[in-house]
């Protein structure tokens, strides 16, 4: 069966982002002063062929784990439909 996963890769809190900060001075500029934080991540979508809703979201897991999000940076979460 053919499962979609949904790979959030987002900053992890504790680090600064550049990007993000860039943003809300931009939202600030345009007049949205009510806006706290703003934080950029990335969106993948993966088809994956699999047995199960558990093992899609486990090789989804390991392409996040070695591929699509840098540890050391970065924090991601699986959600499979």
């Amino acid at each position: 069966m053919t499962y979609t996963a949904e790979v959030k890769v987002m900053p992890l809190k504790e680090l600064l982002d550049p990007q993000g900060k860039a943003v809300m001075s931009g939202l600030g500029n345009l007049g949205l002063s009510g806006i706290q934080d703003v934080r950029i991540g990335k969106s993948i979508t993966l088809q994956i062929e699999a047995n199960t809703p558990a093992d899609a979201k486990k090789m989804a897991e390991e392409a996040a784990k070695k591929l699509l999000a840098n540890p050391v940076m970065e924090m991601f979460e699986v959600t499979i439909n």
